[in-house]
């Protein structure tokens, strides 16, 4: 698989679904906007018994969405730095037609992709 993060593409954060947190993703954001834990919790993350997940306001697939892109990039969630190297995606590169950067840059090698991979299933245990 070769993959690179298209600069100003947001396209893998507009596709339905959730972003989904690990106890470390929620303190690192939080942190990285200036805020404490719980407040950040309140404020953008619903929990259910097994997952924290953040809260999706009206009409946008993530609160910290930008035009110029992620709001939290440097302390993005596990989820959304992993990507596209989910367990799912490995499986099945149908991802790419809504990923540009899949299929450009450098291969990336199976050890890479199999360390990534097992970051998602322990960030995740419920979901793998």
């Amino acid at each position: 698989m070769r993959f690179a993060c298209i600069p100003g593409c947001t396209r893998c954060c507009s596709e339905p679904g959730f972003v989904y947190l690990t106890e470390a993703d929620l303190v690192r954001a939080a942190a990285h906007l200036g805020m404490a834990p719980a407040e950040f919790e309140a404020q953008y993350v619903y929990r259910t018994r097994h997952l924290l997940r953040l809260r999706k306001p009206r009409g946008v697939q993530c609160p910290f969405l930008r035009e110029t892109g992620c709001a939290l990039h440097p302390d993005k969630p596990t989820q959304c730095r992993v990507f596209p190297l989910w367990p799912e995606v490995i499986e099945d590169a149908s991802v790419a037609r809504y990923c540009p950067g899949i299929g450009r840059g450098r291969a990336i090698s199976r050890e890479k992709m199999r360390r990534a991979a097992g970051q998602m299933r322990a960030a995740y245990p419920t979901m793998y």
